[in-house]
């Protein structure tokens, strides 16, 4: 009689870093299976630690996802490497992002020595394996393992799906035995608000110009179903946000010609909150000027960063 061979569950956290626009916020959406993290090209756009929960038979895996590690030049920055830093320190194993199709600089220097004190296990990951040849793959491989210590290093192309399956088992393996810490359905503990606001900022990041992206922050005012009609469908859903700007000078970029852009945000963002809420959404956007909000404290704190 063959015997099955038992593995014990294992539970944990892990922890993506790397520098801004490496890839961890797509990686951790094809580990998770969902949408969890807004993706963009543009620097900074995670700006929080926002959890995904990946839930196997043999363990949970919760990824979570931080803002770039960089040298700072606002209080918002100062704050978002301390996001890191805080989160480091409580993981059990990191996943340190570098993509294959930038060369390493200092900023991957930067991380690598900060990872050197640490006492989870680091993996390094090079991402965005489907923009190179096989040869620069192996290249960046060569280069990383020069770089620090690291337990594993894996390339992965989270768009592609290659290899993704093989880094999910590699971290669950870094992990200690325990017991599962989210319900089997849950794939992020982000509140539905703080998600619909992401999805807002993410419509509002694809369409602006560059000058923009540090300075949009979306807050949810309001969330109101209408009266059920008793049709059988989930009621339309009223949704009030406003975007925060810190200059008045951006505002008209913002809104585009005669309000054609903030339209274009509307639509845009308002399918993705529809793929999310299932149901259909009536989105009001108004825009408002925060001044310098990245630099106040005072402000800081009543955006949530």
């Amino acid at each position: 009689m063959n015997q099955v061979e038992h593995h014990e569950y294992r539970s944990g956290f892990c922890a993506f870093v790397g520098r801004p626009n490496a890839g961890k916020s797509t990686l951790t959406n094809a580990l998770v299976g969902s949408k969890i993290v807004i993706t963009s090209d543009k620097p900074q756009t995670t700006r929080r630690a926002v959890r995904g929960v990946l839930s196997r038979p043999d363990g949970q895996l919760v990824i979570v996802d931080t803002p770039g590690l960089h040298r700072p030049r606002t209080l918002l920055g100062q704050r978002l490497n301390d996001v890191v830093r805080e989160t480091l320190a409580e993981v059990d194993v990191v996943g340190f992002c570098i993509p294959a199709n930038d060369k390493i600089g200092p900023g991957d220097r930067f991380i690598a020595a900060e990872l050197k004190a640490l006492k989870a296990p680091a993996i390094a990951i090079v991402t965005k394996t489907d923009t190179v040849n096989k040869q620069r793959v192996a290249e960046q491989l060569l280069a990383i393992s020069q770089l620090g210590e690291f337990v594993e290093i894996v390339p992965v192309s989270a768009r592609a799906g290659d290899q993704v399956e093989l880094l999910a088992g590699l971290l669950l393996s870094r992990l200690p035995v325990g017991p599962q810490l989210y319900p089997d359905t849950m794939t992020t503990d982000e509140s539905e608000q703080s998600r619909i606001a992401e999805l807002i900022r993410e419509a509002a990041l694809a369409d602006v110009r560059d000058e923009l992206p540090h300075s949009i922050a979306v807050t949810v005012e309001e969330m109101n179903p209408r009266e059920h009609t008793g049709s059988g469908r989930l009621p339309l859903i009223d949704i009030f946000a406003t975007l925060h700007l810190e200059r008045s000078s951006q505002k008209p970029i913002i809104l585009g010609s005669g309000g054609s852009r903030l339209k274009r945000i509307g639509t845009e963002a308002r399918r993705g909150i529809e793929q999310l809420l299932g149901r259909q959404v009536n989105l009001n956007l108004h825009v408002a000027v925060m001044g310098e909000w990245q630099r106040d404290p005072k402000k800081l704190d009543r955006l949530g960063f």
